[in-house]
């Protein structure tokens, strides 16, 4: 049931034509609960989306409604006409709810500059029809209405003692950080104060979401929004929250890495005894995005020097000839030289593991990875076709 399992919640997803394959593009999610507060958090990339631009107005005073989506199209770079658009979709939400248009953030996914007067109007009509059919049981649909090249609906939901968050997230490329390319949204019936919401969301994405570093490309539509509505009249410990909230975008993240386009491995990168937290994030990212040390992995090779190679382009503060790599439990590196043999690396599982020591301090980070295929290539190059 994802968003709708907290109490108070509905959604649906519907067809409006936006993809060609006549699948479901349309998502809607609405709260009916007492209380409307929301939080949001977007992409860091400069170039940002009509949907974003809207949201990151309408979000201000952390009061959300309802929030629409649609896949099929980014709705980026479309000018003014493009932003237009999005207006009209949250003033026709708006009305259809009886709210303000300035409760109803917008989400879009899809190609880049597409957003003609046939997406407006597709929208606006799938609007329509999600809203005539909400209901508290159309979590699913609301998922598999925001795919893009996913290749499954992604949901996640954690119940405590009297409350309950669920989330539906979207995203199979581009994913890096600022956040991952991904649209997401979580609903609780927790009762939360505004700031608190807001805060517990941008822990929560910044020790998850923005540690997923797929490819290393950075979308112009991310967006991660919470809504609480306060429905089980239960306000828990904000720590408790705050971890299950946590909890929640790690399941998600790890379905989005999983899901991956192309990716035939997924890539847990641990960094150990960094001097701090961001120079643990700085070593990971950057194997991570190094394309040699992903296409190693792709070919089943334990190249860990590549490894060093790539944290030697970095600012942490660490010695490159006292650094440990191991590779699915193999220390296959000590002290900047070669340890264990190759051949005792087994990396024909999808899941890998690899851990540097940076033998610096006392922080760690992970980060979460994809090898380069060469589906992943041919999927990117025939996307807009």
């Amino acid at each position: 049931m994802s968003v709708t399992a907290p109490a108070g919640f509905e959604a649906a997803g519907v067809a409006a034509g936006l993809k060609s394959t006549g699948k479901p593009d349309v998502a809607v999610v609405v709260n009916r609960g007492p209380r409307k507060v929301g939080a949001a958090v977007f992409t860091s990339n400069r170039a940002k989306a009509n949907p974003i631009i809207w949201s990151q107005q309408a979000v201000a005073d952390r009061v959300v409604e309802a929030v629409v989506l649609n896949s099929g199209g980014a709705n980026c770079f479309t000018g003014s006409f493009g932003f237009q658009t999005t207006h009209q979709t949250a003033e026709k939400a708006a009305e259809l709810l009886g709210v303000s248009a300035g409760d109803v953030l917008i989400c879009s996914t899809g190609l880049i500059g597409t957003g003609d007067e046939t997406f407006r109007a597709r929208v606006l009509a799938g609007t329509e029809q999600a809203i005539a059919e909400l209901s508290a049981d159309g979590g699913d649909d609301a998922a598999h209405a925001i795919m893009t090249t996913d290749t499954v609906a992604k949901t996640a939901v954690i119940s405590r003692d009297g409350w309950t968050i669920g989330g539906m997230a979207k995203g199979a490329g581009m994913l890096a950080p600022g956040l991952a390319t991904m649209l997401v949204v979580i609903t609780t019936d927790a009762v939360l104060e505004p700031l608190q919401a807001d805060e517990a969301l941008r822990r929560a994405t910044g020790k998850t979401f923005d540690r997923l570093d797929s490819d290393g490309c950075m979308s112009t539509n991310d967006q991660v929004t919470l809504l609480a509505n306060g429905a089980s009249e239960v306000a828990p410990d904000l720590e408790d929250f705050a971890a299950a909230l946590r909890e929640l975008c790690q399941e998600l993240a790890l379905k989005l890495q999983g899901d991956a386009e192309g990716a035939s491995h997924d890539i847990t990168i641990e960094v150990r005894q960094a001097v701090s937290e961001q120079d643990a994030v700085e070593v990971g990212r950057s194997v991570a995005r190094n394309n040699l040390f992903k296409a190693a992995i792709f070919g089943n090779d334990p190249n860990w020097g590549r490894v060093l190679a790539a944290i030697g382009t970095t600012n942490a503060q660490f010695d490159p000839y006292d650094v440990d790599v191991w590779m699915n439990g193999v220390r296959v590196c000590t002290e900047g030289g070669p340890d264990r043999p190759r051949e005792e690396v087994d990396l024909t599982p999808r899941a890998t593991h690899v851990v540097i020591d940076l033998k610096s301090g006392e922080a760690a980070a992970t980060v979460l990875t994809n090898d380069l295929t060469h589906d992943y290539v041919h999927e990117n190059s025939a996307y807009a076709s």
